[in-house]
């Protein structure tokens, strides 16, 4: 089709205003429209830029965008006439913006609507939010201990969405209640926090503080733990804005004590975070981790989102001895200098002035107001990690069996020798696989081969590798090493 042929094909005003109320009305489905236009060009969606013109391959322009493309043809010496006379132009070769298609442009270059402000229904219904012992009651079906931490983060999340569903009409308003969680690794800090985001319901981003660097350097930029929370709200700018963003290995950012180079990836990106942690409008790419002109921007408020840091803060627990070891007197009373070297639990002492030392800066710290710490895990408590929880690592091994009509059961003495031998990994909960994985391997190659196994009994020769499981065959019990 000739240009003179698609400019005398363009509708009318008049047309292209009732086509585009009817296409704003429903959509194929007959429901309301909810997502609008992109420009092209200046990346402005519909709402801010006005009504867009659509051309081929369903790319739209805003009417700035086209303007300005028609002056810069003028200044550049084409002769374009009448604006009645578009056929006159001369034959000059335009852009086909269709084969930009392949360089990361959508096809449907739409963006979520936010809601119309004359919506005054609640947000967040306080009614539906679950109490703090039914929220700890919860967790306790899948996390094994770890009391303390389960009834502090039940509490401060209560608190924090009374505080999005409240108003400051009396002139009090609540602060954030974001929370700073100090754990070994292995002891849960992660999937405690996964568990709470699945029962309250709301977007979880869960992002790691070791690939974030100072705006400008190669990494991502400090915005991009909000844009993997709009992602995961499904791109819905108010949804995302009552979620919950998980910042795991907060430790890594940490003032680095060699301070002859450019800490980029340290106390900057704490700076970077204040912003972030006490609330503000911040634009965020949509479908992409850095900004670039390819990509939509949106704009979301942080005031109400929730942000929980973790970190295993290693070497932090000498930080701790050494401050403890400095307020034992002298004499024969004085507690010895070695009183803490065996304290397993060192970590559930730490106060503010120790983190602020490990290197995190006291404008960070006083953003983060809850902090706490969970227990490292004994041997009794990984026990009970492999077969309480709901999503026990023993009931996975059973349900594959299952599927195979073969029943898998454990001694006690197998299990505590498992616990054993993960307790001397020093990595906590996830030595638990790996170790099961292990002494596994073989029972899984194996069952599948004879239809005759009903029950396999795993012992504690077996985990220790001096013996075998007990076979059950459907006929009898014969006990065999596979």
């Amino acid at each position: 089709m000739s240009r003179q042929d698609f400019y005398e094909e363009e509708p009318t005003m008049e047309e292209s205003e009732a086509l585009t109320e009817v296409k704003d009305e429903t959509d194929e489905n007959g429901d309301k429209e909810d997502y609008e236009s992109i420009c092209y060009l200046c990346r402005r969606p519909e709402s801010i830029a006005g009504k867009m013109i659509k051309i081929p391959n369903d790319i739209a322009i805003c009417q700035d965008c086209m303007q300005k493309t028609f002056d810069m043809m003028n200044h550049t010496g084409f002769p374009m006439g009448d604006m009645t006379g578009m056929g006159k132009m001369p034959n000059i070769s335009m852009i086909n913006l269709s084969d930009l298609q392949g360089f990361g442009m959508p096809n449907q270059q739409k963006i979520k609507k936010k809601k119309k402000e004359k919506q005054k229904a609640p947000q967040l219904d306080i009614h539906a939010i679950p109490a703090p012992h039914k929220i700890k009651a919860s967790l306790d079906e899948y996390i094994v201990g770890q009391e303390h931490a389960k009834k502090v983060m039940s509490v401060a999340v209560y608190n924090h969405y009374k505080r999005v569903a409240s108003d400051a009409l009396d002139g009090v308003e609540i602060e954030k209640s974001n929370m700073l969680m100090i754990g070994p690794t292995g002891s849960g800090k992660t999937y405690m926090v996964k568990t709470l985001a699945n029962l309250l319901d709301v977007p979880l981003a869960i992002t790691d503080a070791t690939s974030l660097t100072e705006a400008g350097y190669i990494g991502d930029d400090i915005e991009s733990v909000v844009s993997k929370l709009l992602a995961a709200a499904d791109n819905d700018v108010e949804r995302a804005e009552h979620g919950i963003i998980f910042i795991d290995e907060i430790d890594k950012i940490a003032k680095k004590r060699n301070a002859n180079q450019r800490d980029v990836s340290g106390e900057s990106v704490q700076q970077g975070m204040l912003k972030l942690l006490e609330g503000a409008e911040v634009e965020v790419p949509v479908g992409a981790s850095s900004k670039n002109a390819m990509v939509p921007m949106m704009t979301v408020n942080t005031r109400n989102i929730l942000f929980i840091c973790g970190g295993a803060f290693p070497d932090l627990e000498e930080i701790i001895k050494e401050r403890l070891n400095k307020e034992s007197s002298i004499g024969f009373k004085a507690d010895l200098k070695d009183k803490y070297d065996k304290e397993e639990n060192l970590l559930t002492k730490v106060l503010v002035e120790d983190i602020r030392k490990y290197g995190m800066i006291p404008e960070f710290l006083g953003r983060l107001p809850i902090l706490f710490s969970l227990e490292a895990l004994t041997e009794d408590m990984l026990v009970r990690v492999l077969a309480e929880p709901k999503n026990a690592i023993i009931k996975q091994y059973q349900k594959l069996l299952a599927m195979d009509e073969v029943k898998l059961e454990f001694e006690e003495d197998a299990l505590y020798s498992i616990a054993a031998k993960a307790k001397e990994k020093k990595v906590g909960a996830r030595a638990l696989r790996a170790i099961l994985e292990e002494f596994m391997l073989d029972i899984m190659y194996e069952i599948p081969k004879d239809d005759n196994i009903g029950t396999v009994v795993i012992t504690k020769d077996y985990v220790e590798g001096s013996g075998g499981p007990l076979i059950t065959m459907r006929q009898g019990i014969i006990p065999s090493a596979l």
